[in-house]
């Protein structure tokens, strides 16, 4: 069974829906966003342990610090390349940022072959189901720019500057799906 438990974000982000099976996270996701499709939105709401952890992450993130523990989660359909990625993905420090294309690098590099698939790198970190926790958000263009977010280009800029980063380094789109 799939339970849901919606949380109240402070001004300038959209608010989240989180999934649990019972037990672990299965899903933190913007509501309305593109990622919202990737998750089980019709389902009973409940107060779960789980969900008093994720929301109690979210409270210490959303103040602008890193928390000092994780939610316990489970990643299903999980590729080894989506793992490989997702693993990568949280060594990214907070207030740091990396490029698809260095992610791209270091899988070729432990691989041993000369070149890795940007894009590819692109689709698994866009199938994260659990933003935020597993940071999506720094993951950006090589140009600087800060696109491919699901949870919206508003919401990657707010958690961008929650972390510190000076949004005037980066590039924004101004059309495009990433929006």
């Amino acid at each position: 069974m799939t339970y849901k438990h919606i949380y109240r974000t402070p001004d300038g982000f959209d608010d989240m829906m989180m999934n649990s099976d019972g037990d672990f996270l299965t899903g933190l996701w913007f509501i309305n966003s593109r990622d919202q499709s990737k998750h089980k939105i019709d389902c009973e709401e409940k107060d779960l342990s789980v969900f008093r952890e994720t929301c109690r992450w979210l409270d210490i993130y959303f103040s602008g610090r890193q928390p000092g523990f994780t939610p316990p989660y489970r990643i299903e359909n999980f590729t080894p390349f989506r793992k490989e990625v997702s693993d990568i993905m949280l060594s990214i420090p907070f207030g740091e940022t990396m490029t698809y294309g260095d992610i791209a690098s270091r899988i070729a590099k432990v691989h041993g072959i000369k070149k890795m698939s940007s894009r590819a790198v692109g689709g698994a970190v866009g199938w994260n189901p659990l933003c935020i926790i597993v940071p999506c958000h720094r993951v950006i263009g090589s140009n600087k720019s800060i696109t491919g977010y699901g949870g919206g280009i508003k919401n990657k800029i707010a958690l961008l500057r929650l972390e510190k980063h000076d949004i005037s380094n980066f590039i924004i789109p101004t059309k495009g799906t990433a929006l």
